[in-house]
């Protein structure tokens, strides 16, 4: 899309180097998203919360659930999924602020700490898992689509439904942010509903079960219980690193205090529910696969119809906000394309992840390592991006070096490279907390690069 170019000077710099920044209509059309600084702010809080919610709904947050099997009861599973949100809700509110004030995406945020050139290296990193959780993420929903089929009119064709269920995510995709506000602020409610209703339903059908085997364990406060806290973390260590994607549509007005409890507010009823959910289940049938353990908990042919269309309408709710509109804009960026043949990229990208092999019991240890393994990279880039933009830069951003691909930013501040790596192999060698641990070495490496490092000095430039 063709924006109209302006002159801007960032708050509180005075005159800057005089370089023509892109301008964001005023009256943005649905699915024209651009990397210029967002004016059309088209989220309040509330729509903004409501969004989040029904973007958290995760069936791999289900999955998550069901590796804590056998070591953490309901009370310990219960807080340290309580911790990793509010965590969650302190480092989205954290990370999105330059996004909020300045109406940056992630991919300009991070060009002071990777330069022009070396954004891909982070982009990159953020599109990859949402990619693999895109497909997924389908193959979950087609599932539960193919299981309605099949019970209520006898079809039974998953491979049909996993592309036309994926066909429709991308057409919903192509409307950006517009079409995001309407389809998560209408069924969030559904979405809360179900979520009460499923609890329910499995507390009732294998309740003596869950008592012998989840409530009634010992379990332990010690490291496996801090690593059940980052496993739920790390689910969304991929959006801490690209909220800016979408705190640049909220409105200008809300406070970064009312900003952590939206955050919270609205991430922790979808992960507290499914993460249980996913525990109770697997421990007593013992099966991770949520269509299966859905279909031997419900009797009731209706209600089970109701919570298998849940289930597919969850995976659209998250994969439009969470895993289409990152790797779009990280196309969008790196060959120049629209948001709208991003977001149809992203979906044929899909297709490659095999989801079919994801969603098998035997690799519910296999998607945990998963998780780990790339939050060791999303953690040192967090902590990067938060040091540049506090510590650096004292919240106090010239758009013009942002978006001019010649100025101080140019190429590649290996700074946020070399940090980056620092903080990955620590948090390789602690796997179970990777994310925690990752971000002192990470956030200290950069601070001193960019002090000492005489070739990092004029990405010093604000």
């Amino acid at each position: 899309m063709a924006v109209a170019q302006q002159k801007i000077v960032a708050p509180g710099l005075g005159a800057g180097a005089g370089t023509a920044v892109p301008d964001a209509s005023q009256h943005k059309a649905a699915g024209e998203e651009s990397l210029a600084p967002q004016q059309t702010r088209i989220m309040d809080r509330w729509s903004y919360l409501l969004a989040w919610l029904g973007g958290c709904v995760s069936i791999g947050t289900f999955a998550m659930g069901s590796s804590l099997v056998g070591q953490l009861n309901m009370l310990q599973a219960a807080t340290a999924i309580a911790i990793g949100c509010f965590v969650i809700g302190i480092a989205l509110a954290i990370n999105g602020a330059a996004g909020h004030k300045y109406g940056i995406p992630f991919m300009v945020q991070a060009r002071s700490a990777f330069g022009f050139a070396g954004t891909r290296f982070p982009g990159f990193v953020r599109a990859i898992p949402a990619v693999v959780w895109f497909g997924f993420q389908s193959w979950i929903g087609a599932g539960a689509l193919n299981a309605v089929s099949a019970t209520m009119f006898g079809y039974d064709n998953l491979v049909m439904w996993f592309i036309a269920f994926q066909l429709i995510q991308v057409a919903l995709s192509i409307y950006g942010f517009h079409g995001i506000k309407w389809l998560e602020n209408i069924g969030s409610g559904f979405i809360l509903f179900s979520l009460v209703y499923m609890f329910y339903a499995v507390i009732t059908k294998f309740g003596g079960q869950v008592d012998a085997k989840i409530t009634g364990i010992e379990g332990t406060w010690g490291l496996p219980f801090w690593g059940a806290t980052m496993l739920f973390l790390g689910i969304y260590s991929t959006m801490m690193l690209n909220v800016s994607d979408y705190s640049r549509e909220l409105h200008k007005d809300v406070k970064p205090g009312a900003l952590t409890a939206i955050y919270s507010m609205s991430i922790l009823p979808a992960t507290l529910f499914m993460g249980l959910i996913g525990l109770m289940v697997s421990g007593a049938t013992g099966t991770a696969d949520p269509i299966k353990v859905f279909s031997s908990a419900v009797d009731n042919k209706p209600l089970l119809v109701v919570t298998l269309l849940f289930i597919a309408f969850a995976q659209v709710t998250t994969n439009v906000l969470n895993n289409v509109v990152p790797p779009a804009y990280v196309l969008m960026d790196v060959f120049k394309l629209s948001f709208r043949k991003s977001a149809v990229l992203v979906g044929l990208l899909a297709f490659a992840t095999f989801p079919w092999v994801l969603v098998k019991d035997e690799s519910a240890a296999g998607l945990q390592i998963f998780v780990q393994t790339y939050s060791a990279f999303l953690g040192p880039i967090f902590a990067i991006l938060v040091v540049d933009y506090y510590i650096l830069r004292r919240r106090t951003l010239n758009l013009q070096h942002f978006y001019d691909a010649d100025g101080p930013y140019r190429g590649v501040n290996w700074a946020g490279i070399v940090a980056t790596a620092v903080g990955a192999m620590v948090a390789l060698s602690f796997p179970s907390v990777s994310w925690y641990a990752s971000l002192p070495p990470a956030g200290f490496t950069y601070w001193l690069l960019m002090n000492h490092w005489d070739a990092c000095q004029r990405f010093r430039h604000n």
